[in-house]
């Protein structure tokens, strides 16, 4: 159980049965009376955000959330299907709830898979993965029109700027997190 002097960014709690993230967080004394805590709440079933005031008398119950190891199988039309590998047991999360991570996973790829009442409700991505290029247009010696980048597509139909020396064929190293070229690598 959570008291409202326990409220900080990042802790999630439950709220009417519904697990809750918290998104920012003040705290405010008045002159007088209790003090208060200005939060920013997200849902993290539905993804909706509001703001909402409590005060230091106000208790929260932890949500009971459960991250899995767990491995991606293959995708069929708008399902993602993943796997434990401890018990063979298996979860399909659907397109909307995967968001832009469909940009980087790929087969057999390890994944924490986030459960709300054994209800799968996230997937967080290693912080990196290593992607062939699939289509790179070639670069112009000397173009000076731009920055020193070129656009280029990855095995999963992603598409990013790299630097130019990067050509078909090459695997890269990619950001998870924000979808940008870290390295080539060497295998």
């Amino acid at each position: 159980m959570y008291s409202a002097s326990d409220l900080r960014k990042g802790l999630k709690i439950q709220i009417d049965g519904e697990p809750y993230v918290v998104v920012d967080f003040q705290f405010s004394k008045p002159g007088k009376g209790q003090s208060l805590y200005r939060t920013k709440l997200k849902n993290m079933v539905n993804g909706n955000q509001f703001d909402r005031t409590f005060r230091s008398a106000d208790k929260f119950e932890k949500a009971p959330l459960e991250e899995r190891t767990m491995e991606f199988l293959y995708s069929q039309g708008d399902e993602f299907h993943f796997m434990d590998s401890k018990n063979y047991e298996q979860i399909i999360i659907a397109r909307e709830q995967m968001g832009d991570d469909i940009n980087f996973l790929i087969d057999n790829m390890e994944v924490q898979i986030l459960l709300f009442n054994n209800n799968p409700i996230g997937v967080t991505l290693p912080n990196s993965v290593n992607l062939t290029v699939t289509r790179a247009n070639p670069w112009a010696k000397g173009d000076t029109s731009g920055s020193d980048s070129k656009p280029v597509t990855v095995e999963t139909g992603f598409e990013l700027q790299v630097p130019p020396f990067v050509e078909e064929g090459d695997r890269i190293q990619i950001d998870t997190r924000t979808g940008t070229y870290m390295t080539r690598v060497k295998e």
